[in-house]
């Protein structure tokens, strides 16, 4: 039996100190595999070292042909030993992605604020659209080639792993998170993460990701509150209507009503949307079931 074509995927901005050592490690630990540096523009030396040390250099997921890709951040920071498990794993059980959740004892590998601010996002949306996954963040996934090709990568930057995790819960597809070591960068690599930058990053994409695939809810809580106020602010005029038969504060009235038609038509959008979500998942549930599940 043919055994799958493995592709190693390494996104990289200014890693010059780290992106030898990460292409020599993941060839040791997977040597069928080709590995392949996605270079986001970066101003030093990265794409020069990374093809010295043996990797291919072009654009990720829309480029590369192959089984299972494996996703690791270029940085050094992953354990590319456990590479083989996370593949035999996604292999073995057909799964569709395999997350490598971050565990590590150093603080200078894993600060104080990029674990409460992971730990929040992850919550956030786990809360909204499944709880299977402690790690959201985590930049070292093992992907089935029905995932990849099933993906429209919109995000860029560090969103692009809440983009991942939500497309796979919101296709209901088979994952795993196993835990794998965390170390700190190398000497020379400086992290490239901002805590509240790219926490509100985050967060953006995440209200909009609630808006286009759960535009019900998202229009719904903006037509309730928009109900709410309406009420509040008619519940005065409509006491002195019962009690004098008049309407003195006329602006107030309109002002109230016109909310309320503002409520029921945030709900009409989020109802009319969520027909048009539900056809956008159907189509990407069909190209990935288009393509067998991952076997030896």
């Amino acid at each position: 039996m043919v055994s799958p074509t493995i592709a190693v995927l390494v996104p990289c901005y200014n890693e010059e100190a780290a992106i030898a050592r990460v292409v020599a490690d993941f060839k040791a630990a997977l040597p069928s595999a080709t590995v392949y540096v996605y270079d986001n523009n970066s101003r030093d030396r990265t794409v020069e070292v990374a093809t010295a040390a043996g990797a291919v250099v072009r654009r990720m997921f829309a480029d590369v042909e192959a089984d299972v890709y494996v996703l690791v951040d270029g940085d050094d920071t992953y354990h590319a030993a456990s590479a083989p498990d996370l593949v035999a794993k996604l292999i073995d059980e057909q799964l569709d992605m395999v997350n490598g959740a971050r565990v590590s004892s150093v603080q200078a590998a894993y600060r104080p604020g990029h674990r409460f601010g992971n730990v929040l996002l992850t919550g956030l949306v786990t809360a909204i659209f499944g709880h299977r996954t402690e790690d959201m963040l985590s930049g070292y996934r093992v992907f089935s080639r029905r995932f990849v090709k099933s993906f429209p990568s919109l995000a860029a930057g560090f969103e692009i792993e809440t983009e991942l995790t939500v497309h796979a819960l919101e296709l209901r597809m088979p994952l795993a998170e196993v835990p794998t070591p965390y170390k700190e960068r190398p000497v020379g690599s400086v992290s490239k993460l901002s805590t509240f930058r790219d926490g509100f990053r985050i967060l953006w994409l995440i209200s909009k990701l609630v808006k286009e695939e759960r535009p019900v809810q998202f229009f719904g809580i903006g037509a309730l509150i928009l109900a709410v106020i309406s009420v509040i602010i008619a519940l005065p005029v409509f006491r002195t209507y019962m009690e004098t038969g008049l309407v003195p504060r006329l602006p107030t009235a309109v002002l109230a009503t016109g909310l309320m038609l503002l409520a029921f038509l945030s709900l009409v959008c989020g109802l009319i949307l969520d027909t048009v979500t539900r056809g956008r998942r159907e189509m990407k549930r069909l190209a990935y079931l288009s393509l067998a599940a991952p076997r030896r």
